[in-house]
């Protein structure tokens, strides 16, 4: 049986208050492989063809950063712990101890990327078509970041399973390791089946669609590992708060995808 190693979250203390600390370094490295995958897909014809350039990617960056941070962590505050914050309102600024929504950073990215596309020039489902390939190896940094910190722990695991984890911050008892969980499947595994499948011309929302659906069914999934934050009972069948959260997703990828194929001559990457 593994033992968390439970390690220092901070990388390095600097002047004061100041540190560098592994959750934030996860970020860092998130929005580095957005750079280098989004230049990987401006070398595709069909993104090049579309009018794409490297200035494009840079510019969004930047307004893809206010999304995440603002939309993240209003996430976390509104959907997971709402009456904690509420209690304690300073900490809704301290990003560094951890705690941020993916669903929260996803609203909070569309609307950023609505500004940026109305901006350039873009649609928004192009410009939304264009990122959801770079996003899920950057929700699996940030899942890595969580896994340092020691938080979003697993339920109780069979001890006989190989990889079952305590968590010494938690109690003694095995645990799954759900962050890596999330990791490997909401993000590397998604990552692989959507960036081979964005490697081909789609419809318009069709890879938005596929992302959310792909995201939505993963994340269903792996919740069922995870300690829950709180827990809801919809007909008779008890579900996790971000299961509940994750059945509109899918739903949403279905619509996409559905609205895409209606007219396969309108691809997300033709010239705007």
């Amino acid at each position: 049986m593994l033992i968390h190693p439970l390690p220092d979250p901070v990388i390095l203390h600097l002047i004061g208050p100041l540190s560098i600390r592994w959750y934030g370094l996860m970020y860092l490295v998130a929005f580095a492989q957005f750079l280098l995958l989004g230049r990987l897909r401006l070398k595709q014809i069909h993104v090049r063809d579309a009018g794409w350039t490297k200035k494009d990617l840079d510019d969004m960056l930047f307004y893809g950063v206010l999304g995440v941070v603002i939309g993240g962590r209003l996430g976390e505050v509104v959907l997971y712990r709402p009456e904690y914050f509420f209690l304690h309102p300073v900490e809704i600024l301290e990003l560094w101890t951890g705690g941020m929504s993916f669903y929260g950073g996803f609203i909070g990215v569309a609307v950023a990327m609505m500004f940026w596309a109305r901006k350039r020039g873009f649609r928004l489902m192009e410009v939304l078509d264009f990122i959801a390939p770079l996003v899920p190896l950057g929700y699996a940094a940030g899942r890595i970041g969580n896994f340092i910190n020691g938080e979003l722990w697993g339920r109780i695991a069979d001890p006989s399973l190989p990889w079952a984890m305590i968590w010494p911050n938690v109690d003694m008892l095995p645990r799954h390791p759900s962050p890596i969980y999330q990791a490997l499947l909401d993000g590397v595994l998604v990552f692989i089946i959507l960036w081979r499948y964005s490697s081909r011309p789609r419809p318009l929302m069709a890879v938005s669609g596929m992302f959310a659906l792909l995201y939505g069914s993963a994340r269903f999934f792996t919740e069922y590992f995870r300690t829950p934050e709180f827990e809801v009972h919809i007909v008779g069948v008890t579900l996790s708060g971000s299961q509940m959260y994750s059945i509109p997703m899918v739903l949403l990828g279905i619509v996409l995808l559905s609205f895409a194929y209606q007219d396969r001559n309108s691809l997300q990457n033709a010239p705007h």
